[in-house]
């Protein structure tokens, strides 16, 4: 991987209760260079999109970032910086749900006018224009008509293309993707992914991109983090990792993919659900799960270990993964393989 622009070190995230503090997402360490795409997968709840948010302070009042810290930069060596110093003009976000992220009393052309706007500027014609030259570059036809339009009066696919341009309105470095095409029929995620694809190759993006859908990460990342319960297990290359998974869960991921070609045997499940936050394995905390869990997971430390060039896992007893249980290339929706 080149120098990169936005590296994680050891991010946690504390939410008070009551009774006290427990912690969603454990020292999370992830990096992303210019032009390129990183799938951050996992189960729900397993701390994908609250790691996004700690990034840019974006929390709720009850959470707190308790450790770790963000680095970015562009033409000199990554510094740690604040969140407020890089949101918007370093750092942006697209949303999961765009009806719900986006102000229903304001117009598409005001919403993005208004990201458009620096704190110093307040040009409110420029800031039009702009906004209009950004709808025709995420490709909203009828821009102009569109300008005027309130988000309810938008279908889902265009509402989701007015807040990518509302990311973009500020010249970001680093795009963050919390899983965007969530709300959208299978055609428009195809169209948001590869419109993602062009915006990211045509300003030299890093992006950073949540989803469940292991075939979107084949299809548009290079490099994936797989999440659970809070931590980062495995990072590498996509085609090395979804082709010869280094930890078990990834593995049991890959096989619960649904296929349209191959045998019809029933679907691979992982047994059991994602622990409580409240109330994590001691150990490895997938070990409750794991299908090749041993006497020495529930008191292993975490730690990301070497599995290969540009691998790294957090399982203990990676190298004894049985051949027999390698994962499947899972497939996209548009048929295409992960490659």
């Amino acid at each position: 991987m080149s120098e990169p622009v936005l590296e994680v070190e050891g991010l946690s995230v504390a939410i008070r209760e009551r009774d006290g503090e427990f912690s969603p997402v454990d020292r999370v360490s992830l990096a992303v260079a210019p032009g390129e795409c990183l799938g951050l997968v996992g189960e729900s709840g397993s701390g994908k999109s609250l790691t996004l948010k700690a990034i840019l302070g974006l929390l709720p009042p009850v959470a707190r970032v308790s450790g770790g810290e963000v680095r970015f930069g562009v033409d000199a060596p990554p510094r740690v910086v604040a969140p407020e110093e890089i949101r918007g003009s370093g750092v942006a976000m697209v949303f999961q749900e765009p009806m719900s992220a986006l102000n229903p009393l304001m117009r598409a052309g005001a919403l993005i006018a208004e990201a458009c706007r620096s704190e110093a500027e307040a040009n409110g014609t420029r800031a039009d224009a702009r906004a209009l030259e950004l709808m025709r570059e995420v490709g909203i036809p009828g821009a102009e008509e569109r300008m005027r339009a309130y988000p309810h009066e938008l279908s889902g696919g265009l509402r989701q293309r007015v807040m990518i341009a509302m990311a973009l309105a500020r010249e970001p470095r680093v795009l963050l993707c919390d899983e965007p095409t969530t709300a959208v029929d299978v055609t428009l995620q195809s169209q948001i992914l590869r419109l993602l694809d062009r915006v990211r190759a045509d300003r030299g993006l890093a992006v950073v991109y949540v989803t469940h859908d292991l075939a979107v990460v084949g299809q548009i990342c290079e490099r994936v983090a797989v999440m659970y319960a809070g931590r980062v297990v495995e990072t590498g290359p996509v085609t090395e990792v979804f082709r010869a998974p280094a930890h078990p869960y990834t593995l049991e991921l890959l096989r619960s993919v649904p296929r349209l070609d191959g045998d019809r045997a029933s679907l691979d499940s992982i047994g059991g659900a994602v622990p409580d936050p409240r109330s994590f394995p001691s150990g490895c905390r997938f070990h409750p799960r794991c299908f090749m869990a041993q006497s020495d997971c529930p008191g292993a430390k975490h730690g990301l270990l070497d599995a290969g060039p540009d691998r790294l896992t957090a399982c203990i007893h990676h190298a004894g993964l049985p051949a027999e249980r390698k994962a499947r290339v899972p497939r996209t929706e548009a048929g295409r393989d992960a490659q």
